[in-house]
């Protein structure tokens, strides 16, 4: 199963982010086209794996599934494709191959938290000292 790969990849590169940032990572966003060859449920699952014992654990998440789109030479226009099946224009019924858009697997956000010292922390401690 390579999605456990992937979410392996995507929980380093996020842990990486946070730490960097000193923030807490509550959830990502990902864009995941139709040809990205991931199967998402696989992908959600292997996340929730990836997260164990690590500081995401207990995040999310978050897949914005991307449609294929294809140009069609005959009508010189982008068009989406309501099937992977068939790589021809709805409209003219063109076969195509030109893909635009579809093929994506990226992290475009996180979630975070910034976990800021409360002001009545630091008079608690101040207090104890």
């Amino acid at each position: 199963m390579h999605e456990l790969s992937i979410a392996m990849g995507i929980v380093d590169a996020a842990l990486e982010e946070a730490q960097r940032r000193g923030v807490q990572v509550s959830a990502v966003h990902l864009r995941l086209g139709a040809l990205s060859g991931v199967v998402k449920d696989a992908l959600m699952f292997s996340y929730e794996v990836a997260c164990q014992d690590t500081p995401l654990e207990g995040s999310q998440l978050i897949v914005e599934d991307v449609a294929v789109i294809v140009f069609c030479s005959q009508c010189r226009e982008t068009r989406t494709l309501p099937s992977v099946q068939l790589f021809q224009c709805p409209e003219c019924g063109t076969p195509t191959m030109d893909v635009r858009q579809g093929k994506e697997l990226e992290v475009f956000a996180l979630e975070v938290r910034e976990d800021p010292v409360e002001e009545h922390e630091v008079q608690e401690s101040e207090v104890q000292e």
